[in-house]
Formats: C-alpha cells, structure tokens, sequence
C-alpha cells in the first residue's frame, strides 16, 4: 500500500496535540487533556441554566466533534484515538464534569459499536456512582444517531441488529436539539427533537478514494477512474465501485438512492419541505463542493422535496477523504408549531468553531440594470482596410501558435500561444460576421477589448484588453479635436504611448522585463516618432528578439531557471501579430 503524506510529528499524540491547538484558536474552550475532554469555560453557569449536551468518538472526523462545542449546540465532546471509540472512563469523566443536576444530560452518538458499548456504559457507571453515594438516580438520557442509507444491513430486523451507521446528520441532532437546550429546554423535550431529527434524517456518502490514515498510511485504493458510493467515514467500503461519472448524473442518483431507501419510505414521505446538508468529507475543493451544492438542491426539487435551508461545508471528515455526503432531513408539514419550531431551531445562531451560522438580509430591490451600465448601441460596419488587416494578423498567429506555445513550455505555463491563437480567432470571426464598427476605430477597439477578454482570459489577456481601452480612449479624444483624418500613423504610435501609460496604472512590467512590454513599448515609441510602420515593426521585433538574454522580473518565468537564446513568449506572439497588421497595411499603400 502507498503511505500517505500528513503534518505529523508524532502519531501517538496527534489528537492531544490537535485539541490543543483548537482550544488555543477559540478562547471559550478548556481542554481535560488527560481524557481529552473539549467543554465550555463557562460550564458552571450551563449547568445552571440548561440541559447539558456531549458528543464523542473517535478522532479523524474533524471538525466534529470537538469543534461544535460552543453556544447553542454541545456543551463538550470526548475524544478517542483515530477513529476508535474514546473508552468508557473517559465518558464517564465528561459526563461527571457536564452533567447537569437540575436539568439533565443529553448524550449523542453515532451508532459504532465501540461508541454504543463505551458511552453506554459510562452511563450506567455514573448512574452506579450516584445510587451509591445516596443520590437519586441522575437524568441522562443517550441517543444513538444512525442516519446513514448507502448501507443498510439486510440481516437487521423488528428485533435490531448491527443498524446503519452514523454519519455527518449527527451534526444537524447536536445542532437541533442544542438550540433548544439553550433555549431551556427540559430534557425530554431535548430528547424528543433529537430523536425526531435522528428518525428523519438520512444520509449517503461518495469518495473518490479511501483516506490515507496517520501513522499508518493507506488501507486501500481505489482506481484512478473508480469511486465508491456509501464508503463509510473509517474507509469501510460501501456497496458499490462504479466509474468515475459527471457530478450532475452522480448526485442525482445519490440523492434518489435516499428517497427511494427503505428507510426513508417508512416515513411515508413522498414530498416536501427538507433540510439539505452536503458534507465535505475531507478532500474535497470549494469549487467542487459549490457544484455539488447546486445540483443537490436541483435533485432534491426534482424528486418533490424543497430544500427550505441547504447547508454546505466540512462538518464530518474522514480524515482527508476525497468524497461528499449528502443528508436530507425532513420537515414537519408546513404551517404547523412544529415545522416552525424545528426551522427556528435550525435557524438559531450557535457559536462555535465548526458551525458556520447563515447570513439572511432583505432583498431591497433589483440591481441587474445597474450592473448592465449604460446602453450603448454601436452600429457594425465594414471596412475592405481593416478586414484585411485583422485577417493577416489572424493567419500569422496561425503560422506562429506552435513556436510561441514552444517558448511558454519551456519557460512558462505553455498556455501562451493557445491563449493568443483564441483572441485572434475570435476577433477575425467577429470581423467576417460583420460585427465590428470598422467605421469608427475607438469604437472598434472597445469592441475587439470585450472579444479579448471574454476569449483569453489570464494575464496576457487582460493586458491586451487595458492597452486597447486605453487606445480607444486616446483615440476617441484625438477625434473629438481633429477628426478621423487627423488618425496619421504618427498620431497612432502616440496615441500608443498614452495607452502604456494606462496599461502601466496597472502592472509594474516595464521594458527590460521580458514580457511583451519589451515588443510592444519599442513599437509604440518608434511610430510615434518616426510614423515609419517598418521600422517600427523592426523595433518590435528586436525588442522581442532581447528578451532571449533577460533575466525574467515578471510572469511565470521569474520562477523558471533561465534559458539563455530563447525569447519570452509573450514578445514574440505580440510581434506576430503586429507583423500581420504593418505588412496588411503596407501593402494598401
């Protein structure tokens, strides 16, 4: 097996080592590290106040569980090594400094064995402890969170069994019921919507692969093109290994994997209001889990059930689990005190480091028209002139592409020439639709900017598209005195130079950087001189041509060791272009 790579230092004390570092990062939490032990600070005044709430397990399913810890949800939590269960004792300790005498105690936990065993039995032990020191018996109460649908055992029956194992809806009992809790709450009331919670939550997860274990390394993988549906949070396999599929076809059979679950039908649910979490099991990217979001709502609507609140982030891992779980919790019917209570508690801010409370405001009106701008109406027209020069430009960027993608491999990210050749494309395609204003160059230009920037995107792009504003502003004012006639190759080569100095507002690249700068300036100054198209292009080329012995101040290319002889990619995709325009122009003279 493949050992992962991990921030460790020593595996034997990575989970004390980790609760510290979370009591350090959050000032409302204490830390018993001896049985490690997450609680509030101000627990005196809890118990005072409310029912008391924990939760535990093992560790790797950060931020669970320690990291609900905090107003409004649990009041501690108890951890065990990596996804082994916390023992006996050290439930018990947490339950003795926690519990509650006048309002009771509330312990929640996934349905492990290990957890069910080791959480009961400190609870019979504290109730031992009590009747004999002359107590009366305590209130405590445990419930056992066993949402997950992508395993059901078929072996379970009426009489129990192993059951379905507990997964990331654990976070939305804790949540639920410590609203409540915190809004005094008795205990069976506590107990009452954490049930409710549990017996309408379901949940069924998906990784790409199994999670690389601390100090131990890998279980097993998964092939490149494999993923697992219902692999559990300790990398117990799931009930199925199929391809790789697209994110909008896989969340829409994960999602119809749970309504269609036996589980869920016993609810008698064929619709509704739902309450949608999509978890993060460790790996995955921001950008993936807002995809994933989006079309878990969507299938969720489209299998009759609205998701009147969705919650997305990391709030059960295992490990770093490149993976997803999604969990459905059903609402009571709509318009009942039930449905209003349950969402109010949801709704409920709770403070503590893994609970990221949702931000509501008022919709105070339509803002589309503003982010539109002005409507401006510019009339496409031809030009023999300037078709021709946007087609040879065009075909000398096709003729140069590989050369120019060659220089950006070598030196650079390899995208340059493809980026170029994309921009080009798009311009002359624009050019024979007849979409351009040819008539009226400043107009033409602010055109052929947007073509840029929607067409190259990156660094190289946006450079273009500052230079080309700003050359359609010189020019727009050049007219406004003179006229269009007034547009003399002389008057273009300093109408240039103002559109660098606009571009230079923005960047720090100059000439002597090796960028297209070192082409694009020399052309600018020497047309404005001179008016002379050929010796411009004659400047623009040895500018680029210089660049082969500069040292990179700017781009990728800085963090490339330099390849003397060989110009910056950028200087010469510029030249290419600019070739194209002087010789077009030269041969209508």
């Amino acid at each position: 097996m493949v050992s992962g790579k991990h921030f460790i230092t020593d595996s034997k004390t990575l989970v004390k080592d980790s609760l510290r570092g979370l009591v350090l990062s959050n000032p409302h939490l204490a830390l018993d590290d001896d049985q490690k032990v997450i609680y509030s600070k101000d627990l005196a005044a809890k118990q005072q106040r409310q029912v008391t709430l924990f939760c535990g397990g093992g560790s790797g399913h950060e931020p669970a569980h320690a990291g609900f810890v905090g107003e409004g949800m649990l009041t501690a939590s108890v951890s065990g090594h990596v996804f082994a269960s916390p023992t006996s004792s050290q439930v018990l300790s947490c339950l003795r400094r926690i519990y509650a005498p006048n309002h009771g105690t509330l312990v929640v936990i996934k349905n492990y064995t290990g957890d069910v065993l080791n959480f009961g039995r400190a609870v019979e032990r504290f109730k031992s402890e009590c009747l004999n020191q002359g107590k009366p018996l305590p209130k405590v109460a445990m419930v056992v969170v066993d949402d997950d649908v992508g395993v059901v055992n078929p072996n379970d029956d009426d009489e129990g069994g192993v059951g379905r194992r507990g997964l990331a809806g654990t976070v939305l009992v804790y949540k639920i019921a410590g609203a409540l809790a915190a809004q005094g709450g008795s205990l069976d009331q506590v107990k009452a919507i954490a049930d409710y919670t549990i017996s309408h939550t379901f949940t069924i997860g998906c990784a790409l692969n199994a999670a690389s274990v601390p100090g131990t390394g890998m279980p097993r993988s998964l092939k490149d093109n494999e993923m697992e549906i219902g692999m559990g949070i300790h990398n117990e396999p799931g009930f199925e290994t199929r391809d790789v599929e697209p994110a909008d076809v896989l969340v829409s059979k994960l999602i119809s994997h749970i309504v269609s679950s036996g589980p869920f039908k016993k609810t008698g649910k064929t619709g509704g209001r739902v309450i949608l979490m999509v978890n993060n099991l460790g790996a995955t990217s921001n950008i993936e889990m807002g995809l994933v979001t989006k079309l878990a709502a969507e299938a969720a609507r489209n299998a009759g059930f609205d998701p009147v609140r969705t919650f997305s982030g990391t709030y059960m891992t295992g490990l770093a689990m490149p993976g997803i779980s999604l969990s459905l919790t059903i609402l009571p019917d709509h318009d009942t005190a039930e449905y209003k209570q349950l969402l109010g508690l949801v709704d409920q801010p709770a403070y503590c480091p893994g609970w990221i409370n949702q931000a509501y405001a008022e919709d105070a009106g339509n803002t589309d028209d503003l982010a539109k701008g002005p409507t401006t109406h510019i009339e496409p027209a031809p030009d023999a002139t300037w078709e021709k020069v946007i087609s040879q430009a065009y075909q000398n960027v096709v003729e140069e592409e590989p050369k120019v993608t060659h220089l950006d491999q070598v030196m650079g990210d390899g995208d340059c020439g493809q980026v170029l050749l994309a921009g080009a494309t798009a311009i002359y395609e624009a050019s024979k639709a007849t979409q351009l204003p040819l008539n009226d160059p400043p107009a033409a230009l602010a055109r052929i900017s947007s073509i840029v920037e929607d067409a190259m995107g990156g660094t190289s792009g946006i450079i273009y598209c500052l230079f080309l504003d700003g050359l359609a502003q010189q020019l727009r004012t050049l007219m406004s005195s003179n006229g269009s006639d007034a547009l003399t190759p002389q008057v273009w080569g300093k109408a240039m130079l103002g559109a660098l100095d606009t571009l230079y507002q923005y960047t720090t690249a100059r000439p002597g950087h090796r960028t297209l700068i070192d082409a694009l300036h020399p052309f600018a100054d020497e047309l404005g001189r001179s008016g002379n198209l050929q010796q411009a292009l004659g400047a623009a080329q040895k500018g680029a041509d210089s660049t082969a012995h500069m040292q990179p101040k700017r781009g990728r290319a800085v963090y490339v060791q330099q390849k003397d002889s060989l110009a910056d990619a950028g200087a010469v995709g510029l030249v290419c272009v600019l070739k194209g325009i002087v010789n077009s122009l030269c041969e209508n003279k």
